[in-house]
């Protein structure tokens, strides 16, 4: 692999911590759709005041994660079949572009941390934590793109994930075990600094889950 510099250190805000923190459950399932989101039982688990939580969840609404009125509160959004369709074509074009770029730049310090990410996702699996396994996919693919250097197209792609319905995908039976071949797939590209077979890799990794929830959808 290229020798580069590492990726620069950036000091992140109480609020931006929250803010993954809450994408991480609502993508893996710990926070289903519709769930209410309680400020205080956040900021407890979490460690911190009422403030940085409130403006994470306002974050969280202006990317679409969540959805909030002056009665309930902030709710996890709803899913929606057909905008999750022209999600599919926005994240293999923004995604792949990220893999690529974290193919070119990616050094052996980061590679050791999506193996070990990596490995997490299949001990869960084998574990039979669904949710920790949900958690785990969700923490490989948010630091894959961070690899990439590319702040504003990652930003992009983390607004696309809250329409897409990660959740019920990895519920399908076998998902979890098939998305860790797939995983394996991409950090071998990865590790050889293969950019095409990052890009390809990625695309059926998007792809087949798709497929395979639109099957499930259709066969009701």
């Amino acid at each position: 692999m290229p020798a580069n510099p590492p990726a620069p250190t950036r000091y992140r805000t109480k609020e931006e911590q929250v803010a993954d923190f809450l994408r991480e459950g609502i993508i893996s399932g710990r926070y289903p759709r519709g769930a209410r989101l309680k400020q205080q039982e956040i900021a407890t688990l979490l460690n911190t005041s009422i403030t940085p939580v409130r403006e994470a969840l306002k974050l969280l609404e202006a990317e679409g994660y969540v959805t909030g009125d002056s009665f309930r509160g902030a709710t996890v959004a709803p899913f929606d079949l057909n905008a999750s369709r022209e999600t599919l074509n926005l994240r293999i074009l923004l995604e792949t572009q990220l893999v690529r770029e974290a193919a070119a730049r990616v050094d052996a310090a980061e590679i050791a941390e999506l193996t070990a990410i990596a490995a997490q996702f299949a001990q869960a699996f084998d574990a039979g934590d669904n949710e920790a396994a949900r958690a785990a996919n969700y923490r490989f693919h948010h630091r894959m793109f961070e690899f990439a250097r590319m702040p504003q197209t990652h930003h992009f792609v983390q607004i696309l994930w809250a329409r897409y319905p990660f959740d019920l995908i990895n519920r399908l039976k076998g998902r979890v075990s098939r998305a860790a071949e797939e995983h394996d797939e991409m950090l071998a590209a990865l590790i050889a600094s293969d950019a095409a077979a990052a890009m390809l890799a990625t695309r059926r990794h998007i792809e087949s889950g798709w497929l395979e929830l639109q099957a499930a959808v259709e066969a009701g």
